[in-house]
């Protein structure tokens, strides 16, 4: 069935790719997809993507990989034309291994306000896959080499044939909220000079619910107690490798106590305080991320 939904307003959301796995394993049917002159390609070398800048930025699908024998997985189907993603970081010059070489290769992170929403999302998708390939070289199980399977979404072991899958690492984001006020920090993590306050974030434990990671993030990270939690939304984040799950969540208690091991600082916020952010020297996450989705849907309400 297609993998297709309707456009997120996340972006990394909508990629309006059928993902079409069940051809993963048909060999055949794989390489002729890459035959096709009407295929498209999203080369990738050392973490980024080729960007056209003219008329506007945009991802440069056209470029066909000189060696047709290379590795390639596949991504899936846009308007039925299938798309592979190519991995072309042993090269020094990235340009000279396409047919047609053209544009620049960039971090999408410094594109985000100007790549349409589905190339964006697509994008991700195949930066993710292949950071994951060059990050399982190797089995983990016992130390052999792995080679590509299933058309790039599986590494399989060339000795005890163990099947490694694509990892993807989950964390819970949330808006605390208690009256008319949220509660923002401020991670060390976070650049100094931009200063911007965003939603509390961090990865789920082993065994533990998506709700009680809610909880026990805002408690560790600033000593909040977080009573009812609400899931609002997920989006990709391949920067390297993670699914944000967004939620809001309802503070029990409003003292803050901050882990400052993890946080520079935390504070109550008004929809009035963040209105006139400019005014008080601070910012607000990047348009990208739902964090600033999540801060604005409640500054809408």
């Amino acid at each position: 069935m297609p993998d297709i939904h309707p456009t997120s307003a996340l972006l990394y959301s909508s990629a309006a790719l059928d993902r079409a796995g069940h051809r993963r394993t048909d060999a055949a049917w794989i390489a002729a997809a890459r035959a096709r002159p009407d295929a498209l390609f999203v080369p990738y070398w050392r973490g980024r993507l080729l960007i056209g800048a003219t008329p506007s930025p945009h991802a440069i699908l056209t470029a066909r990989p000189r060696d047709d024998e290379g590795e390639a997985s596949f991504l899936g189907l846009i308007d039925h034309r299938p798309v592979f993603a190519v991995d072309l970081s042993a090269d020094d010059a990235p340009l000279d291994a396409l047919a047609s070489p053209e544009g620049e290769f960039l971090d999408l992170r410094g594109l985000t306000a100007t790549l349409p929403a589905t190339q964006a999302g697509l994008l991700a998708t195949a930066k993710a896959l292949l950071y994951w390939q060059s990050r399982t070289k190797f089995c983990s199980l016992c130390g052999a080499p792995c080679r590509l399977a299933r058309a790039g979404h599986t590494m399989l072991c060339t000795a005890c044939a163990t099947e490694h899958f694509p990892r993807t690492d989950p964390a819970v984001i949330m808006l605390i909220a208690r009256g008319d006020r949220v509660l923002l920090g401020q991670s060390h993590k976070f650049p100094v000079d931009r200063n911007f306050f965003s939603t509390l974030a961090g990865f789920v434990e082993p065994g533990e619910s998506l709700e009680d990671a809610v909880r026990r993030e805002t408690l560790e990270e600033v000593g909040v107690t977080v009573g009812d939690v609400s899931y609002i939304g997920s989006q990709p984040w391949p920067f390297p490798a993670s699914l944000m799950l967004g939620y809001r969540a309802e503070a029990l208690t409003e003292t803050i106590t901050l882990d400052p091991e993890e946080m520079r600082a935390a504070a109550w916020f008004t929809r009035s305080d963040l209105a006139h952010r400019k005014e008080a020297g601070f910012n607000l996450p990047p348009r990208d991320s739902i964090a600033r989705r999540l801060i604005e849907e409640w500054m809408a309400e």
